[in-house]
């Protein structure tokens, strides 16, 4: 029986390898769990680190009390143990990222052919360091920021910052960063499947240009353009480099396919 059984599941299967919907939300399932516990065991760790990173992102409060009067408030009884959760989340969700970022590019990557499945590595490789890398940049304009933003508050008041509002600016602030110097990985990768051409990312330039002002201009709100101008040339060359690894593919592609019908003529 069940050797039957087996034999039904294989005929059951598509000729030619493609999943059906349901497949796709079942590995879409698995893929998100495994990354869901990556992140658990992750924040794990992340809760005896909580204390080395609080102390770093209060640095800069600390700074800025030498100058005026800046404290970070605790507003409830239990705001300071949310804020350690929250932030311990955070870090993990940092520190698993090679895990879930590998699980992201192993769901987009069965509809390539063998031989484009093995740039998965080289995608999952140039993706992590330039996520932490990402983070790292927010990490080092956030003070620059935290500090403009304080610096409106006249010197004989008494600046009081929500601990919890405080964290979630500069934590958001991080991975945002983060996430912008990894989506050219990404459109690579919807280049490789086959979802958007080289042509359109080219043609969208002016666009992508736009965004990375824009994106710096939010990330960095400083009436300093040399730091807004410091995120935005990074993302700009990263989104030239992604258009250019997609022309180079499309052409491959063509010259295959160019071959393949002389030899069937």
């Amino acid at each position: 029986m069940s050797a039957t059984a087996t034999k039904a599941g294989r005929a059951s299967k598509d000729p030619d390898g493609r999943m059906s919907l349901g497949q796709h939300l079942i590995e879409l399932r698995n893929r998100a769990m495994i990354a869901a516990i990556g992140v658990i065991v992750a924040a794990i760790i992340g809760w005896f680190l909580e204390p080395f990173v609080w102390s770093a992102l209060t640095a800069v409060i600390n700074d800025i009390a030498k100058h005026q009067n800046a404290h970070i408030n605790f507003p409830t009884l239990t705001a300071a143990f949310d804020l350690r959760m929250q932030l311990t989340l955070y870090i993990g969700i940092v520190i698993s990222s090679p895990l879930w970022l590998y699980e992201i590019f192993a769901f987009l990557t069965p509809g390539l052919t063998g031989k484009e499945k093995r740039y998965i590595f080289g995608f999952f490789f140039s993706a992590v360091p330039l996520f932490l890398g990402g983070c790292v940049f927010g990490w080092y304009v956030t003070p620059h920021i935290v500090t403009l933003f304080a610096s409106f508050a006249p010197s004989d008041n008494l600046t009081i910052l929500n601990a919890s509002d405080y964290f979630t600016f500069v934590l958001k602030l991080v991975l945002a960063v983060g996430v912008a110097f990894v989506t050219p990985v990404f459109i690579v990768l919807l280049n490789m499947i086959g979802i958007i051409s080289a042509a359109a990312i080219i043609k969208a330039w002016r666009w992508a240009i736009l965004g990375s002002i824009l994106f710096a201009a939010l990330a960095t709100p400083s009436t300093d353009i040399v730091s807004m101008l410091i995120l935005a040339v990074p993302l700009i060359l990263l989104y030239f480099a992604a258009a250019g690894f997609a022309w180079v593919h499309d052409k491959r592609k063509s010259r295959d396919a160019e071959a393949l019908d002389a030899e069937l003529a």
